[in-house]
Formats: structure tokens, sequence, C-alpha cells
């Protein structure tokens, strides 16, 4: 499956548009409070563990869309675009949305 950001591939026809897939993750915020308080790998200000737990969610969102191309017949989605953001009273959760334009490129 080809991710870009682009809204084309160079080289490559778009034969078929399938529309617009996503993908989210959501991961509870508390976990970050946990891995503050008990972190010990923090340097300069940043957060090995907390960088790992965003990396996670965007992958599983990521791989949440390219499921749901899959299942349409693309073989490309184009335009991707991520978000985060928090939900829940006191923002207690967050949220990762993966979104693009499944294609099937020639």
């Amino acid at each position: 499956m080809l991710l870009t950001t682009t809204n084309s591939v160079e080289g490559k026809t778009i034969s078929t548009y399938y529309g617009m897939v996503t993908g989210e993750a959501i991961i509870g915020a508390n976990i970050f409070k946990d891995i503050f308080a008990s972190i010990t790998d923090i340097v300069g200000g940043r957060s090995g563990a907390y960088e790992k737990s965003l990396r996670d969610a965007k992958n599983i969102a990521i791989q949440e869309m390219i499921e749901a191309a899959r299942a349409l017949g693309a073989n490309a989605i184009l335009a991707i675009d991520l978000d985060y953001e928090t939900l829940g009273k006191d923002s207690g959760m967050m949220m990762v949305s993966a979104n693009g334009t499944a294609v099937k490129l020639d």
C-alpha cells in the first residue's frame, strides 16, 4: 500500500477513487501521568516512553486506515492527514486520527 501526503503520485495515473478512509486510536491520558511519574529516560524535557506511546497510537490509526482502504480494493492512500486531539472530561484521553483518500493507481 502506497501512503503519501500528496494529492498525486508522479508517473502514476489514478484509475479509481474509492473515497475517504480513516483510522483512529484512543489512549487514556492517565497512562501519561503514570509514565511521567515513573520515567527515568527524560532528557532535555523529552520522554522516550511518552513519545513511544504516541508513535504506537499513530501506527494503530494508520494501520486501521490501510485495512479500510484494502477492503475497498485500493492500492494507495493519498492526501493523508494525521490529527492529535484530547477528549473527555479534563482531557483524560488522547485520540490520533489518520485519514486520506483511497485510490487505485495504474
